[in-house]
């Protein structure tokens, strides 16, 4: 990935050098604002790629005058201590070649941009030093609001005493940017319209990795793709808002898919509030607590559930939790839990009541097919807590070196459930149980047991 990003920059570099009267490469000083036939020089402006001085003045100069004739301000390597910059409609912001950064100077932020369309930043080093933001609602080192076909290719965030980028009400595209070191999340996604946040690598954030968040309910359609995001924390505390690889909150119909998420204190992919969302071919591994998530908001003012959830063809290594899609108390149903391999799970046995260990958990309206899941403490599928549990199919599984096989809640009023043709190895303590909640009730439902009328059993098999 960064080498086909430098490669980019090199090819663009050699364009933009190219003078319109015949090619010669721009060795010189051009007249001022000169426009070369793919760019401007950052030298024709006094920018200086050595100086230590602050060169905001001069650079806003620089973004205005090319936006102004469309065509790309192109800056040479070196350091450049920058802020506050407003970027204009066509902004296009190019690095001559690799370690082209903008630092910042601690007034305002960095790069900002309020109703701007066709922005392009390529290949750029924004450094904030850990310096607080300054600007009025500013949490970020880069912020963009209301900007349509966005594109932002091969940056480098990093140091931010906020957010390493913030996208509201914007459309396009962020890819192949490194993100490292930053106190909020690597990018924050508010209000999308249409967005695509791809190929990014990720590392060392205080909060979270990728947030997509909406500030009402509403279709959103980001597509989250191929990201590399590791060392995850959850600085500010809470029970989940922090710590996540990916966060989507209130956005429907978002794609979380092909990216591979790994220590995280909290999920590698949380949902909360988020219908019609689809989770597929992620790898997550050395997950806190729930490594994919589906979940509604607690009952408060405002909360509301979620329909529809599609995680599938995922793998999970090391989590306290592989899948859980749950809160049918606060309306969240309608999921499909299949092809996923999810294994050598753990309990937090630190906590006095959460302390999770089970492989996949679901609750409502949904299907559990065709998984294998091993090494799971508590049980290796959970099906419903307490009475919250209704129409629940799960077939075709294999459940291997589990405590309990397959749990179901036994509490009176509960829905229907359908368990066909899965195969139980090696579970410690049934292959099927009812539960109270937490605790096994009666024997195993394959040895014996009488069978409860909410519940089918048809040609599953226990092995020792």
């Amino acid at each position: 990935m960064i080498s086909s990003g430098i490669d980019r920059r090199a090819a663009l570099a050699a364009a933009v050098v190219a003078v319109s009267s015949g090619g010669a490469v721009a060795a010189g000083k051009p007249s001022q604002g000169e426009p070369t036939t793919k760019g401007m020089a950052a030298s024709a402006f006094g920018l200086d790629p050595t100086s230590v001085q602050d060169q905001s003045d001069r650079f806003q100069s620089a973004v205005d005058q090319a936006a102004a004739r469309r065509v790309p301000l192109v800056l040479p390597a070196g350091r450049y201590l920058v802020g506050n910059i407003q970027l204009r409609p066509g902004t296009r912001l190019v690095a001559a070649a690799a370690s082209t950064v903008l630092a910042y100077n601690g007034k305002g932020v960095v790069l900002q941009a309020t109703d701007a369309a066709d922005i392009r930043l390529d290949g750029l080093e924004i450094d904030g030093g850990f310096l607080p933001l300054r600007a009025a609602g500013a949490s970020a080192l880069v912020h963009l609001s209301r900007c349509t076909n966005a594109r932002l290719a091969d940056l480098a965030f990093r140091n931010s005493d906020g957010h390493g980028l913030k996208l509201e009400a914007v459309g396009g595209n962020v890819e192949g940017c490194r993100i490292s070191a930053v106190k909020g999340a690597a990018i924050f996604s508010l209000d999308s319209t249409g967005l695509s946040i791809s190929r990014n690598d990720i590392a060392g954030c205080q909060n979270n990795g990728i947030l997509v968040w909406r500030s009402a309910h509403g279709d959103d359609k980001t597509r989250v793709f191929e990201n590399t995001i590791s060392s995850i924390a959850a600085a500010a505390g809470g029970t989940g808002q922090n710590g996540n690889g990916i966060n989507i909150y209130r956005a429907a119909g978002v794609m979380v898919a092909g990216n591979r998420i790994s220590d995280c204190a909290y999920s590698a992919v949380r949902s909360n509030e988020a219908s019609n969302v689809q989770i597929t071919a992620n790898q997550a591994g050395r997950i806190g607590e729930v490594a994919l998530y589906a979940e509604a908001a607690d009952e408060r003012a405002g909360a509301a559930g979620f329909e529809g959830a599609v995680i599938a063809n995922n793998v999970v290594d090391a989590a306290a939790a592989g899948i859980v899609v749950t809160n049918f108390n606060n309306g969240a149903r309608l999921s499909t839990v299949t092809g996923n391999m999810v294994r050598n799970l753990f309990r937090r046995e630190h906590e006095p009541q959460d302390k999770r260990g089970e492989g996949i958990a679901v609750e409502a309206d949904a299907v559990v097919a065709n998984n294998v899941i091993e090494n799971a403490p508590t049980a290796g599928i959970m099906i419903g807590w307490g009475r919250h549990m209704r129409e629940v199919v799960a077939t075709g599984n294999l459940v291997r070196r589990c405590r309990i096989g397959i749990a179901v809640s036994g509490a009176a009023g509960v829905g229907q459930c359908l368990l066909a043709n899965n195969l139980v190895s090696g579970a410690t303590d049934g292959a099927i149980r009812l539960m109270d909640h937490a605790r096994p009730v009666g024997g195993d439902l394959l040895r014996g047991e009488r069978v409860p009328s909410h519940l089918q059993l048809s040609g599953n098999m226990a092995t020792a």
